[in-house]
């Protein structure tokens, strides 16, 4: 279970401050269009990923892990913490009826 404290990254906020810091870094003003471009999708599909609209997919994972040299681990990872923190808001425990009293011994997340 994840604490329902501070809000995970959403992968789109931490893409934005990749593309930001690319752009300051090389001083080209890298665009939406460019970027989507290089990495083989739609522009709409980036922006609803940068606006927070949209999560990632293994797919997508790879391709950001190709473009900006970093894991796709990185990105599904920031993805299911961020999916889980949002589950974690919407589904009320107490509804949900519980059929072991306590952890399964042998049991581990994967």
């Amino acid at each position: 279970m994840l604490k329902r404290g501070m809000r995970p990254a959403h992968p789109g906020s931490i893409l934005g401050g990749m593309i930001q810091g690319l752009r300051e870094e090389t001083g080209q003003p890298l665009t939406i269009n460019e970027i989507a471009e290089g990495l083989g999708i739609h522009r709409r599909t980036l922006s609803l990923i940068l606006n927070l609209k949209s999560g990632i997919s293994p797919e997508m994972a790879v391709k950001l892990s190709q473009a900006f040299s970093t894991s796709a681990d990185l990105w599904m990872n920031l993805q299911k913490k961020y999916d889980l923190w949002q589950a974690e808001k919407k589904v009320s425990r107490a509804e949900v009826k519980q059929f072991v009293s306590s952890p399964m011994s042998g049991l581990q997340s994967a």
